[in-house]
């Protein structure tokens, strides 16, 4: 397997690098387990030989399409390559450090022949730094016009299959070929990749399962990834069949992009309700934790190559142009819209809404036009069809009613369009409307507020004078993109034409002092936040969340696409059976304390009362005499004595340890605080607010505390609920005498002083008084109140009156940051354990009963 030969194949592309044979031998392409390329076969050069480790790092992107024209000539049969300018992925370019080379893997627009592949591939390497993909022509159309476009595509824009005639059902083989074809992806990226040192960035919804598969390749890849399309709501994203695969290939990347808040908070909550995964905001930047890697968010819009506008805009070809545009519409304000031929543009809406200002308006008929550029389809299908065939009827309509000699209402522009050619109608436009019903971005209006701020030679073109105010409106849809970061411009409803017909009076008689200032404000955004800028704080953030790759220890879990990556710090360990049962046996003195809920009883149990199981090993533990055993819990001392009455030497702590028992035998003890309840009165209505309007929540009354639960209710209102209490609490209750803490699915007030780790201390503490000074200290919880005793268990074993230092277990359940230096999996394994101890006391005493009777 290759994995460092990218640099090599540089060099060799050059030429500069041993005198080696210019055309490349073929690669392999087979592969033997998902995921992985199989060995080298005898004709394939090994370029690992050729690795250069002083050469510098590469950024790999990986998209469907790489940024490239591709021509073959009919009569010489040769092909010839360019680079596509107005590729996203070309002008990111800009914002990448000069010395990082930027290597591009993706599938060509056109079909190669086998026979030709290699010598493409090579070309392609050697001129433009690309690794072309070559899927073969079947599997290309199952994948990208196939499961891309008639599964994906149509869900993310929120359209669901209802019936047949209205989108594709989910069918097995478009997926098969989906994930065959990231697999051909990632194969491409695996040889071309120095693991270590070079960061991947993959592009939109064509490849969401292939960081799955460059993680199961190379667990510490950075690898970023970043959705150029909407994110539905969970409502409409859950219907996917495969939609917990995609989201565990997502969380497969250490960094996943977003254009809007609203894309990310539904991906978000898409985690939460179908993964159970929580976020939180660390330092502005959000982030997931799954299986001890963050996962962070990025949200963050694209933005435009202000360069290759203004080219554009000095271009000879767009001052003729202008000039022909003006006297072609001499006297008449133009509205501009520039869209793809499919069914969420909206057009046929926009065209509507034209014709209900003409109709409301009569003044306007005669002085206004909208030229409408039509893009080519992406996509082919009867949807498409239809939704032109709908666009030219309505025109047709709107021209007979509305039109006279010499004045067309709505143009419409159904061909390929030169850039040049667009950049000349935004430049003229009065105002750009774009009205899609639901869309990832779009760059329109950026592209219009750049062209209407002109370039000198524009500016001589249109006989304006330099410096003169500059003015422009826009009306947007508040589905798309690029709708929150545009302030000043009129944001409508597509869907109601009236709004939209208003909107664009509105826009068209506003005063040139409006248009003016929003322009300004638009200008200033869209110039700073350009396309360098954006993939410039990508790859920042790309950086940042990699940082820690190679400070944790890896290891691979799950099989095929379920694969994920545990990641631990070096100290973090799982506790090992044979390590803590060797400790124990040769310990005298030992101390052992359990948190109860999600411990040695499940959370998700309905019954919360102990298994015969477990209060059995809690027997054997207690009657060793050289074991104090506590239960120490959040929960009331009346439910913990209920379910513990077999265990008599059994010691509990309940209620955060604010009530102590040494054992069946003893009386309770309290800590040594304020005994002042009146904060109850006013945190218990807050509380019940709260809970009327949760459904599904409740509040559990303790002695010295008041707990809201919201397990039971919506996860994501639940959450945001616990947030919203959590505040009100704290400022409500911000002079008393009381701690508000969140946990898990809870949010508590607990008298000030009271906590987990402070009985732990007084516990250890009364044994070193009472000359038990513990040798062996064993400590289990699963959430942030345990924290506590395991910073207790840490800095107590160690003072300096102890005669020896202590055999320390902190164990927390699950994979996650904690303060205690060992995990298990959840409350089996701790059962597991605790039977592993008590057989050890019980062969023990056996033991000692055998040499006292002998």
């Amino acid at each position: 397997m290759v994995s460092r030969s990218f640099l090599s194949m540089l060099d060799l592309a050059s030429g500069d690098m041993y005198n080696l044979p210019q055309t490349p031998r073929k690669l392999s392409r087979a592969m033997t387990v998902p995921g992985i390329i199989s060995e080298v076969d005898g004709n394939r050069i090994d370029y690992r030989e050729f690795y250069d480790s002083d050469c510098c790092e590469k950024n790999i992107i990986v998209a469907n399409f790489l940024p490239l024209h591709a021509q073959k000539d009919s009569e010489s049969g040769q092909w010839s390559f360019s680079f596509d300018e107005d590729s996203l992925l070309l002008q990111m370019k800009d914002g990448f450090s000069s010395d990082i080379d930027v290597v591009y893997v993706g599938s060509l627009k056109v079909d190669v022949d086998s026979s030709e592949q290699d010598e493409v591939s090579w070309k392609l390497l050697k001129e433009f730094n690309c690794v072309p993909t070559f899927l073969p022509p079947e599997l290309q159309k199952k994948f990208y016009h196939g499961f891309c476009k008639q599964n994906l595509w149509p869900l993310f824009h929120y359209m669901l299959p209802m019936c047949p005639d209205y989108g594709n059902r989910f069918d097995r083989s478009l997926w098969q070929a989906y994930i065959s074809s990231n697999k051909i992806f990632a194969d491409k990226i695996m040889e071309v990749i120095n693991p270590e040192d070079d960061y991947v960035w993959v592009h939109d919804y064509h490849l969401m399962v292939l960081p799955t598969i460059l993680r199961k390749r190379f667990h510490r890849v950075k690898l970023g990834f970043f959705l150029h399309s909407p994110f539905p709501s969970s409502e409409i994203y859950r219907t996917l069949p495969v939609r917990d695969v995609i989201l565990k290939a997502l969380l497969n990347a250490d960094l996943i992009g977003f254009h809007t808040f609203d894309y990310a908070r539904h991906f978000l909550s898409c985690c939460s309700r179908m993964l159970g995964l929580d976020y939180e905001s660390k330092r502005g930047h959000i982030g997931l934790d799954y299986f001890g890697r963050t996962v962070y968010i990025k949200i963050l819009p694209v933005g435009i190559h202000m360069g290759r506008l203004q080219s554009a805009l000095d271009h000879p070809a767009s001052s003729t142009k202008v000039k022909e545009i003006v006297e072609q519409f001499k006297g008449k304000k133009l509205i501009v819209g520039v869209d793809d031929m499919d069914i969420f543009k909206g057009i046929s809406l926009k065209v509507l809404a034209m014709e209900q200002l003409l109709h409301q308006n009569p003044k306007l008929r005669g002085k206004i036009v909208l030229v409408q550029i039509v893009n080519p389809a992406r996509s082919i299908g009867r949807d498409v069809q239809e939704a032109k065939k709908e666009t030219y009827e309505t025109t047709k309509r709107i021209n007979d009613t509305f039109g006279f000699q010499g004045y067309e209402p709505v143009v419409l522009i159904d061909r390929p369009v030169p850039f040049y050619e667009k950049t000349a109608y935004y430049a003229l436009a009065e105002c750009c409307i774009v009205n899609a019903v639901r869309d990832g971005m779009n760059l329109v209006p950026y592209k219009y507020i750049v062209c209407r701020q002109g370039t000198s030679k524009m500016d001589e073109a249109l006989e304006i004078a330099s410096g003169s105010p500059r003015t422009s409106m826009l009306v947007v849809s508040e589905f798309i993109g690029c709708s929150p970061s545009l302030s000043g411009a009129i944001r409508v409803n597509p869907w109601d034409i009236d709004a939209v017909a208003d909107a664009l009076n509105m826009a068209i008689t506003m005063s040139d002092m409006e248009k003016h200032l929003r322009h300004e404000k638009h200008y200033r955004y869209v110039s700073s936040h350009d396309v360098a800028y954006w993939a410039r704080s990508f790859m920042q953030d790309l950086e940042r969340a990699c940082k820690e790759h190679f400070s944790k220890r890896c290891w691979g879990l799950g099989l095929g696409l379920n694969f994920r990556i545990l990641s631990l710090s070096p100290s973090f360990q799982k506790l090992s059976m044979d390590h803590i049962i060797s400790a124990y046996k040769r310990t005298c003195t030992r101390a052992i304390f359990l948190d109860y809920d999600g411990t040695i009883v499940p959370h998700s149990s309905i019954n919360k009362s102990p298994s015969p199981e477990v209060i059995s090993v809690l027997n054997i533990l207690c009657s060793d005499p050289n074991n104090t055993v506590f239960i120490v819990s959040g929960r009331g001392r009346n439910s913990l004595v209920d379910w513990f009455a077999q265990c008599e030497n059994l010691g509990i702590a309940a209620e955060h340890g604010y009530f102590i028992r040494w054992s069946t035998m003893s009386d309770w003890e309290t800590i040594p605080v304020a005994a002042d309840f009146d904060w109850k009165k006013i945190a218990e209505p807050v509380m019940k607010l709260y809970t009327e309007a949760t459904d599904g929540s409740y509040i559990e009354h303790k002695e010295i505390a008041l707990v809201w639960h919201h397990q039971d209710a919506d996860p994501d209102f639940g959450s945001c609920q616990e947030k919203e209490l959590l505040d009100h609490l704290e400022n409500v209750l911000a002079n008393e005498p009381v701690v508000v803490k969140r946990g898990r699915q809870i949010v508590e007030v607990k008298q000030q002083g009271v906590s987990k780790g402070f009985v732990v201390d007084k516990i250890l503490s009364t044994m070193i008084h009472d000359e038990k000074p513990p040798d062996f200290v064993l400590c289990i919880g699963d959430d942030r109140s345990d924290e506590d005793m395991f910073e207790s268990i840490s800095t107590t074993a160690y003072r300096s009156y102890l005669p020896v230092a202590p055999e320390i277990f902190a164990c927390t359940i699950g994979h996650k940051p904690s303060k205690a230096r060992y995990y298990l999996d959840d409350n089996v394994d701790v059962l597991t354990l605790l039977e592993g101890l008590a057989a050890a006391s019980t062969s023990k005493s056996t033991q000692v009963s055998s040499e006292s009777s002998v």
